[in-house]
């Protein structure tokens, strides 16, 4: 008979349960640290379960998800958000770390979650320094606004305008630093540098902004299709229709990637200015009654669709043949 294991993540620790003959074991616990991980991984190796799943909550599974897959077991990284339903299915009405194990452990029974296979370590590198660019131009975004509110003010205190200049400056050492890393990874790599090129072929997208694009949607498996890859930016539409909701209307369900999300907003709203096609698509729907963030969200994710387009084609983006012609006779 066939052995599953569930594995609940937590930030420091890890609860495992066995579930064999139908039949959970005792819960076990191990160390968020590598020794633990390469003990675990070497205990289930002499079990050889049918399959290994997880949650991906965060960043702290992928770590144990890699060294478990590496050593050979079968791994299943699942959406939490299935876990969640498939949780309210089995009437579980207690949540322990646990509780939460066993029921990960049935999970892979009942459900044959798919298969997940490990990213190149270099495509992790790519991510991580992609994402702390996103969150140092975050950063450099607060401190301007900040700069900005002190320098509107006659009686602001000249070291702390120049206390702010200083950190914005820093900021962008830190970001360039940060790009540099991305490049010198890209340029070893012909498929992601052909990459980079293709979409800073786009009006609206700079270096940065694809780097940080890239990184999110290199992960990815290319079988996606683009409305997929829109769920997974949380750029999908969520209806609710209802009982006393049935015209509520549809929301950005923003239950996916916020790094994704965040790359792609500025690149959308630069192109909603200055790409003729995206302008005249973003103002039909102004035209339409849709309020502007509506407009650009959906900016967002057309571009979205013709960014992955030619990440798997292999081809520059080109805004003419994802916005329509009948939008700029429209606008004329």
């Amino acid at each position: 008979m066939s052995s599953f294991v569930g594995i609940d993540i937590g930030a420091t620790a890890l609860e495992v349960v066995i579930r064999k003959n139908d039949k959970n074991g005792a819960v076990k616990s191990y160390q968020q640290t590598p020794k633990d991980h390469e003990k675990l991984a070497a205990q289930l190796l002499k079990l050889d379960p049918a399959c290994v799943v997880m949650e991906a909550t965060g960043i702290y599974y992928l770590n144990l998800a890699v060294v478990l897959f590496n050593s050979g077991l079968k791994v299943s990284v699942i959406n939490p958000n299935s876990f969640n339903h498939f949780a309210k299915l089995t009437l579980t009405h207690s949540k322990t770390d646990g509780i939460d194990a066993a029921l990960l452990a049935e999970y892979a029974q009942r459900m044959t979650p798919r298969l997940w296979t490990a990213p190149d370590p270099k495509l992790l590198s790519l991510r991580d320094i992609g994402r702390q660019i996103n969150r140092l131009v975050g950063r450099r975004t607060e401190a301007k606004n900040n700069l900005h509110a002190l320098q509107a003010k006659d009686s602001t205190y000249q070291p702390l305008i120049d206390d702010e200049l200083e950190g914005i400056e820093y900021l962008e050492f830190r970001i360039e630093r940060m790009r540099n890393m991305a490049l010198e990874i890209i340029a070893n790599n012909e498929k992601l540098k052909q990459k980079l090129e293709n979409l800073t072929a786009a009006v609206g997208i700079g270096t940065n902004s694809a780097i940080m694009i890239i990184c999110e949607l290199e992960l990815l498996p290319e079988h996606l299709k683009s409305s997929q890859v829109s769920r997974f930016a949380g750029l999908d539409v969520r209806l609710t229709q209802s009982g006393t909701s049935i015209n509520k209307p549809g929301r950005l369900s923003k239950a996916g990637n916020s790094y994704l999300r965040t790359a792609l907003f500025m690149p959308a709203l630069s192109a909603a200015t200055h790409d003729a096609n995206v302008r005249a698509f973003y103002q039909s729907l102004i035209q339409r009654g849709k309020k502007k963030m509506q407009a650009l969200c959906a900016v967002m994710r057309k571009m979205l669709t013709g960014i992955w387009a030619c990440l798997k084609l292999n081809t520059p983006f080109d805004s003419s043949k994802l916005f329509s012609e009948e939008h700029k006779k429209a606008c004329a």
